[in-house]
């Protein structure tokens, strides 16, 4: 039965802004050095007539989302043409309702047809991975029109209030399971309580330097720390995660030890380890963990979670990985694309999953329901994400019981480019004590307080209106 509460799509806003990384950024066979961040802005109405804007931003990670061969700039402008046409697609979806019932059914019956027209005669296909960056910032905007309309924080209407649907509508139980998604909503899975100080995780890139020898007289002069010894005192980290190439099994471990060396030193906690897919054997992680475990038994102990060594499509490349979960939890990310990824990870032997709000606010609610309710640990993980993207990127963890914080490190990357939103929220863009502090994110939706950022935008790309 419908509710007074729901809303629909009227219109949409995309505007690009486009950065520019202090240093390169490696991950897996990538450098990112720029990338275009996708920002929305959508109005939505309910069923009397009222309306209320609501702000989504993404940065495109070409890199990330679409790992190729092809060069940069095609790919880039493959994700820039497909934010173009979603612009249209959201702005006469005509489905009322809540933000996760809207997006869940974009999800379902839009954006596969989206895809497939505009991979029509391409010499390569975007993957889906790319096409849930795209849809990322409408459904963001969407949840943060739907809290505004409400004057709600939107993470107090993902139950029985506001939603019309309950989760077994949306997702089934593993074959095995003995409960029922029925009568449970999202907030079942919640935090009752959402953390207001959250530990953070700081990327040791591939090409991060570690010491002064490595300097190669290019490091960037702005006031930022560039040696990771300094990143780590100055923040007081207590978190490390290590970028590995997952092809050269000498330099991985290498860099695992130099990092763990320094990382006991300075007094860090926590480490681990990032291979972003590039792994096909899990003899060669078992490999590297068991010599940790043999001559530096203590950086072992430090390594919390190993994350995505293998290829993120499971179908095609159904590699059983119970060996290596049984020596480390064992974390999808670029694979754990929705619910459906997670129950297929967790029968290969995954046992945890890495949640993004660049795979849409809708689509991670939904998977982290179903990852808890099958006991999978659970990680936030960044996509470097700047200006307003760190807000419900951070939100997200603040409600969910993860393993340990959340990652967070657009201020290695870009940190000028959040100058006007660290004005308003300071303990968002800047790591104090290992911590991000959140005290300020109050009110509707996604408690941004846009009226009080002072932030200049670039002409709109395209307006539905």
């Amino acid at each position: 039965m419908a509710k007074t509460t729901d809303i629909r799509p009227r219109s949409c806003t995309l505007y690009f802004l486009p950065l520019r990384t202090r240093v390169p950024l490696k991950f897996g066979s990538g450098v990112l050095t720029e990338v275009m961040v996708a920002r929305v802005s959508m109005l939505v109405e309910d069923r009397t007539g009222r309306s209320a804007m609501g702000w989504g931003e993404t940065p495109l990670s070409v890199q990330w989302g679409w790992p190729s061969t092809l060069p940069y700039g095609k790919r880039q402008a493959a994700f820039e043409s497909f934010c173009r046409t979603l612009v249209q697609a959201w702005a006469a979806f005509d489905r009322w309702g809540h933000p996760i019932e809207i997006g869940h059914d974009f999800l379902e019956h839009r954006l596969p047809d989206l895809l497939l027209r505009m991979n029509e005669g391409a010499t390569e296909e975007m993957p889906w991975l790319a096409a849930l960056i795209c849809c990322s910032a409408f459904d963001i905007a969407l949840h943060d029109a739907y809290g505004m309309l409400h004057q709600t924080p939107v993470y107090e209407t993902y139950n029985a209030d506001f939603m019309n649907a309950d989760l077994a509508q949306f997702i089934v139980p593993a074959s095995r399971a003995v409960f029922s998604f029925e009568g449970r909503y999202p907030a079942h899975y919640l935090r009752q309580h959402p953390q207001q100080r959250l530990p953070v995780w700081h990327l040791v890139g591939g090409l991060d330097p570690l010491a002064e020898d490595e300097l190669d007289g290019h490091a960037p002069q702005d006031g930022y720390p560039v040696l990771l010894r300094d990143w780590i005192q100055k923040d007081g980290l207590k978190c490390l995660k290590i970028k590995l190439r997952g092809n050269d099994a000498a330099w991985d471990y290498e860099r695992i030890l130099r990092v763990g060396t320094m990382a006991m030193e300075e007094g860090v906690d926590w480490l681990s380890t990032d291979f972003n897919c590039t792994v096909t054997d899990p003899a060669y992680v078992n490999d590297m963990l068991d010599r940790l475990l043999k001559e530096q038994p203590r950086i072992y102990g430090m390594i919390l979670y190993v994350e995505q060594p293998f290829p993120y499509d499971l179908e095609r490349d159904h590699i059983d990985v119970h060996s290596v979960a049984a020596r480390k939890p064992l974390f999808m990310d670029e694979s754990a694309h929705d619910w459906r990824a997670a129950l297929l990870g967790r029968e290969l032997g995954w046992s945890g999953v890495a949640l993004k709000t660049c795979k849409t606010q809708s689509s991670a609610l939904l998977s982290l329901a179903w990852a808890r309710a099958h006991g999978m640990t659970l990680m936030v993980q960044d996509l470097t994400n700047p200006m307003l993207a760190q807000i419900p990127h951070v939100l997200l963890a603040a409600h969910a019981e993860t393993i340990m914080g959340v990652e967070s490190n657009g201020m290695q990357f870009y940190p000028a480019a959040s100058a006007p939103e660290a004005q308003v929220h300071p303990g968002l863009y800047q790591r104090r004590d290992g911590l991000l502090d959140l005290s300020t994110v109050k009110g509707p939706g996604f408690g941004y307080n846009v009226s009080s950022i002072n932030r200049r935008l670039p002409k709109p790309v395209l307006s539905s209106t």
